[in-house]
């Protein structure tokens, strides 16, 4: 009688045991469905008291974030890069002729000191105007093929560090991380960085290597400065070419650098929470060839390991 009793007190814990499996994977898959559906790719779930099988499909779906946050962004880069194609070639083609036309006209006699003088001036240097915007738009389109070689990290940031002796500098990597980048096109990124924190009035610049356990193939950097912080409202707009909320920028700053990020296979984005000290900080990954343990975490670097939707117990 007792075996009987315990026979179906074990069947009873097993069959709970089950459903209440089953409702936590459902959890799990609706958290994930919801964060893609509001574009939260940043999104993790912990693995911890999970089956092998079921550890192995979670890490899957854990680092298919970062797949499809990867292919959206470099979606965004390669249609905006069509665009410019197509702008500059018909903006061309509209100021070259205006240009040469006004300023042949200002040098005639019968033009200057007359009152068609100031109107003629007023077209010619809004067409010139015009022309060094269709050059900005040249460098969105017109980037060489990236040369890439193993790069030792430190020297380069130290030579970037030294550009900008105003600054407190704060590099924590380690002396050997050597990666595969473009020099140029890397140092160009670092440099455009620095100078929008200069720009937003920093005192202090902080780079940290992050723990990445998704991938051995790229190292990620947190680049993080104490400068007037980005308002909500331009966040998603940082990359966007020419956007800009400056009256002397360009707007094509951030979004040339993470278009040279991706075609070094790397990736530029907005850290979504600065490290502590920081009011603004960016997430770099760079293809690495040889790095070691790292010194700073995951959630003191501004990317968090679980995403918004995960903050939901899955007891």
């Amino acid at each position: 009688m007792i075996a009987y009793i315990l026979i179906g007190v074990g069947i009873v814990v097993c069959v709970w045991w089950l459903v209440h499996r089953q409702r936590r994977l459902r959890l799990r898959a609706h958290l994930m469905q919801e964060a893609i559906r509001n574009r939260d790719f940043t999104f993790r779930l912990p693995t911890d008291g999970l089956l092998s099988g079921e550890r192995a499909m979670q890490q899957t779906l854990n680092q298919l974030g970062d797949t499809i946050r990867q292919q959206v962004n470099q979606s965004e880069v390669e249609s905006w890069e069509r665009l410019t194609r197509v702008l500059t070639h018909e903006m061309m083609n509209a100021t070259a002729p205006i240009t040469s036309i006004s300023q042949s006209m200002l040098n005639r006699d019968d033009v200057k000191g007359t009152p068609l003088e100031p109107g003629i001036q007023a077209i010619y240097d809004t067409s010139r105007h015009l022309s060094q915007f269709v050059a900005n738009y040249r460098k969105m389109s017109q980037l060489e093929k990236p040369v890439i070689t193993d790069l030792p990290l430190r020297p380069l940031l130290d030579d970037v560090s030294k550009a900008y002796p105003e600054l407190a500098w704060e590099i924590i990597l380690p002396d050997d991380l050597t990666v595969r980048a473009d020099s140029s096109m890397l140092r160009q990124v670092l440099m455009n960085l620095t100078k929008n924190a200069v720009e937003a009035q920093a005192t202090k610049m902080v780079i940290i290597q992050m723990a990445t356990s998704n991938t051995d193939k790229q190292v990620t950097l947190y680049i993080g400065n104490d400068g007037l912080p980005i308002p909500a409202e331009n966040r998603q707009s940082l990359f966007v070419p020419f956007f800009t909320t400056k009256r002397s920028g360009s707007g094509i700053g951030l979004s040339l650098s993470r278009r040279m990020m991706i075609q070094q296979g790397g990736m530029l984005e907005l850290s979504e929470k600065p490290m502590s000290g920081c009011r603004v900080g960016f997430v770099l990954d760079v293809l690495v060839t040889r790095t070691r343990a790292t010194s700073a975490s995951p959630a003191s670097c501004g990317k968090t390991a679980i995403s918004f939707y995960a903050l939901i117990a899955l007891s």
